[in-house]
């Protein structure tokens, strides 16, 4: 099975390094390996200083890196839809070269470089696929996407479909509007089908993990408190947080209030994170690029140790029997009650903190449980269910 390892923070922090650093290590112990850049302002071919291209490029030995690029991204990804709204754009007046660039969706060029993890994994050419992904507010909104998309799948799609089958062709010729072909509405239920396949694979605690870089000081900690709040939210397992351009003791008396700073700010950040565990890297005397020194980079973070494999394992939520009914819990650190909204629709729990809404599919055991409340324990959400009106076989289950 194919691991990956995804590394995300604030802009800034060093996770292109790092990433890249995991990567060198792993190659170098063995391991075939993949370092992938999803973040728009690549600068993986800079770490590495070596050419990187829109398609997987050997490094050396067991190593390889990729840079995707937006164009070649929507030949592979997006050209039939492209091809109906560059229809659209030049009927509504745009000239052809006009309505191709329009074509061009923002958030496309970081949903395609998303859709490649699917891609490498299928291929079975890695044994571990590293990710050196965007900023964590871009990670977080693109791993959202397939639930927000199933709603699209479940509601838009048929009511467009059954438009074009019975209406159509009139509808073409009373006002002249191209509608989208069921080869349109195919290509965009498979965009997003691969798009559920590769938050499918990220979300599995046995085969991803995310780590968070973030340096210590007070805004990027606030950064990484809320990615991380974030990342729990919707299911995707964190197992390390990393402090980078920790300053040595002996960095001269310059750096003394900087270094006072950090030390008070490290013990905070391993409490808060806590289970968590938190690896440290200290500030180098010279640029880490290029392999040998990416290399030392990761020497200096894992040691001897295995770079892949997952630090620590948790359940992103789960479902237990307690007083006559049942009780969900979803950890949701760095979060007050005030900040979370809950309702529920159906078979799902739609779940919003401060500016970001999961909605979450409950387990088959509470689909006909009424909801009772809730409350937060503890840095936990607890939503408390009565006992279901059909109860199925088993008694509990975990997500």
């Amino acid at each position: 099975m194919t691991k990956i390892i995804l590394y995300t923070g604030k802009g800034g922090v060093g996770k292109t390094s790092i990433a890249a650093a995991t990567a060198v290590l792993c190659a170098r112990r063995g391991m075939r390996t993949l370092v992938v850049s999803t973040d728009i302002a690549h600068s993986l071919a800079d770490a590495l200083d070596a050419p990187v291209g829109p398609t997987p490029r050997e490094i050396e030995p067991n190593l390889w890196a990729h840079e995707p690029d937006v164009f070649f991204n929507i030949s592979r990804y997006w050209k039939t839809i492209q091809s109906y709204f560059s229809s659209l754009f030049s009927w509504g007046g745009l000239d052809e070269v006009m309505a191709e660039e329009m074509t061009v969706l923002p958030g496309m060029d970081e949903l395609g470089n998303l859709l490649w993890i699917g891609d490498h994994v299928d291929q079975g050419m890695y044994d571990l696929i590293v990710v050196d992904a965007a900023p964590t507010g871009e990670t977080v909104r693109l791993l959202s996407l397939p639930e927000a998309s199933r709603w699209w799948i479940e509601k838009i799609a048929p009511i467009g479909r059954r438009v074009q089958k019975l209406g159509g062709p009139v509808l073409r010729r009373i006002v002249g509007v191209p509608l989208p072909s069921e080869e349109v509405y195919e290509a965009g239920e498979h965009l997003l089908d691969r798009l559920k396949y590769v938050h499918d694979l990220l979300a599995d605690p046995e085969q991803s993990t995310v780590r968070l870089v973030l340096n210590l000081e007070r805004v990027s900690i606030q950064e990484a408190e809320r990615s991380f709040t974030y990342f729990h939210m919707y299911g995707f397992p964190t197992d390390m947080i990393i402090a980078n351009r920790v300053l040595p003791a002996a960095s001269g008396s310059y750096f003394d209030a900087w270094r006072e700073a950090q030390a008070r700010y490290l013990p905070l950040v391993e409490q808060s994170f806590a289970p968590v565990p938190v690896r440290t890297i200290p500030f180098f005397d010279k640029e880490m690029v290029g392999v040998e020194r990416l290399n030392e980079l990761g020497r200096a973070l894992f040691g001897d140790g295995d770079p892949h494999q997952f630090a620590y394992r948790g359940r992103p939520y789960s479902v237990a029997r307690e007083d006559g009914g049942y009780v969900l819990s979803l950890e949701l650190p760095f979060t007050t009650r005030d900040e979370v909204s809950l309702s529920r629709s159906g078979d799902e729990l739609v779940l919003q903190v401060g500016a970001w809404r999961r909605n979450l599919v409950l387990p088959r055991l509470l689909l006909d449980a009424p909801t009772r409340g809730a409350k937060m324990e503890d840095r936990v959400l607890r939503v408390r269910f009565g006992e279901p009106l059909r109860v199925p076989a088993g008694g509990s289950s975990n997500g």
